[in-house]
């Protein structure tokens, strides 16, 4: 590990370039939709599909190389993953200013899952460079650019849509990807020295290791506990700016979807930074509790919302509960992760949340279109109240087996 003051600074340029990147990608996630819309896509059963399975192919591209991505990571270096994803973003994203077709912006889109995966690539960059005892309030506020990027990103990107257009949503987007490449190429130190390999990479090394779940049991647990609360949040982020557009009229939709999106997300990202830097003397597995009950409190008046600011408000509640869960959980992965092999862990981790992502907006878009759009909020608070429920009883069973210091 580098000295202090190196590792810091290394830190500090992924944070940087992860707020950048993720505002970019966040400024795509309202034009989306609208794109579609702009496509000829307008009956709402259509647009349900197109926007539904788009989200789904997007995040099972993801699913499904984050375990190459994370094996490659731990074989090459973590810093060159980092800098593959927000390059290849840039190009991806810059060629759906060309599309004509809506098959070919979800096949764009599904190529841009399978490229990209910044939030994993940074994690583990993260993970292996900064101390263990500083592990769970650094990953905390990589959460936290995570969130503030998802905030800023759909303002920017609901602004611009509304004034210049969608396809000039998308070249921005290219532009910001560019530049958080650029400050991981010339701002960050990968202090991870990969092995000396005598010969290449087996199909084998390139799946997901399932074996880390046998040597470390309470890995499973932790997966599964990612997959719920990704494919509870999921289930709605896709429809929220249909729904918002059902709420407002006229070409000023785009900018109210852009902010209810972003208010929650900035509400996240002052929680992440907050609980990031008490949950390690408060216990991260009691934090999780806390954060999935409190998330549910606020998503399920959500689906009783019938105008764009209530539900603002509400988002607002939600996203400060939501910013707690997954940086408590990644810093119970931190802490349980095999030295040397935190690429294959995050990207089995990485496989199983986005496996949740892939799933969440298919289930939403058949709620959505049997039941109305509003009762995918309460697919949503019914995951996050099991979540809280399950991770209470593994608590319990842990402090009675005098285990509780692996959940905790």
């Amino acid at each position: 590990m580098p000295p202090e003051p190196s590792w810091k600074r290394s830190y500090g340029a992924i944070w940087i370039a992860e707020l950048v990147a993720i505002t970019g990608f966040g400024t795509t996630m309202v034009a989306i939709p609208f794109h579609f819309k702009a496509l000829g896509v307008t009956d709402a059963a259509s647009l349900n599909f197109w926007t539904g399975l788009t989200a789904s192919t997007t995040a099972l591209a993801l699913a499904l190389m984050a375990p190459v991505w994370g094996a490659l990571a731990d074989a090459f270096g973590r810093k060159l993953m980092l800098m593959r994803a927000m390059f290849g973003g840039a190009v991806l994203i810059g060629a759906m200013s060309l599309v004509s077709e809506p098959w070919q912006l979800m096949a764009l889109r599904t190529m841009q899952g399978a490229i990209t995966g910044t939030v994993a690539a940074a994690t583990v960059l993260t993970a292996g460079l900064v101390p263990q005892a500083e592990a769970g309030y650094r990953l905390g506020l990589l959460q936290t650019a995570v969130f503030l990027g998802n905030s800023f990103g759909p303002l920017l990107g609901g602004a611009v849509s509304a004034a210049l257009g969608t396809r000039v949503n998308f070249l921005a987007t290219s532009g910001i990807l560019l530049v958080a490449g650029l400050l991981v190429a010339t701002g960050v130190h990968d202090s991870y020295v990969p092995p000396v390999r005598t010969k290449r990479l087996s199909l084998r090394e390139l799946l997901p290791d399932l074996s880390l779940l046998a040597r470390t049991p309470i890995l499973g647990g932790l997966l599964a506990t990612v997959f719920a609360v990704q494919f509870a949040t999921a289930v709605a982020q896709p429809i929220l700016a249909l729904i918002v557009d059902d709420y407002v009229a006229g070409p000023s939709a785009e900018g109210v979807a852009g902010l209810v999106i972003g208010a929650g997300s900035a509400a996240g990202a002052i929680a992440a930074a907050l609980i990031g830097k008490v949950s390690g003397r408060f216990g991260y597995g009691r934090t999780l509790v806390l954060c999935a009950f409190g998330a549910f409190a606020f998503y399920l008046p959500q689906g009783f919302a019938r105008d764009p600011w209530t539900l603002l408000a509400l988002r607002v509640g939600s996203g400060v509960f939501l910013g707690g869960t997954m940086p408590s959980v990644n810093a119970l992965i931190a802490g349980n992760c095999e030295r040397g092999r935190q690429g294959a862990t995050y990207g089995l981790s990485t496989s199983v949340q986005n496996a949740g992502m892939a799933i969440g907006p298919m289930v939403g878009t058949a709620v959505a279109t049997a039941f109305g759009r509003p009762a995918v909020f309460f697919v949503t608070s019914a995951v996050l109240a099991g979540v809280g429920f399950i991770v209470s009883r593994a608590l319990r069973r842990g402090s009675a087996s005098g285990t509780a210091r692996e959940t905790a």
